[in-house]
């Protein structure tokens, strides 16, 4: 015959130990409180929020990166008789055939017109300068 334990020690009789701490619930009368969670509905409008904020910053990331390919797109269209430097800025221009063209020439030197300045990252991609 086996030792009685008192109702309030965890033994379990099949495995003869003591396994309070193996439990997923409390097991002592001042554990912590245990009983199901409670949903409440009204946290949908903080979800929906949090959605609505993530599918903005989402469309606003990828219109950032549609104009950044366009951009680095038009520049590399455009024609060039030099290797261009990685930092350094360069100017698109619109010659009278409307053929693009990219030019070390500052707008403010010559009146061709002028499509915007850029800068050749190390990642091959073209970023224009906002002056």
């Amino acid at each position: 015959m086996s030792k009685k334990y008192p109702d309030n020690i965890v033994y379990n009789y099949e495995t003869k130990k003591f396994d309070a701490n193996t439990k997923a619930y409390p097991t002592t009368v001042g554990g912590s409180k245990f009983e199901p969670i409670k949903v409440d509905k009204s946290d949908s409008h903080k979800a929906n929020k949090y959605f609505e904020s993530k599918l903005t910053e989402l469309r606003d990331e990828y219109k950032k990166l549609v104009e950044e390919y366009n951009w680095t797109s038009l520049v590399y269209e455009a024609e060039y008789s030099f290797q261009p430097i990685h930092g350094e800025h360069y100017h698109l221009y619109e010659n009278k055939d409307k053929k693009l063209f990219l030019s070390l020439i500052a707008p403010t030197e010559w009146k061709q017109p002028y499509i915007g300045t850029f800068k050749l990252l190390n990642n091959g991609k073209w970023e224009k300068i906002i002056e």
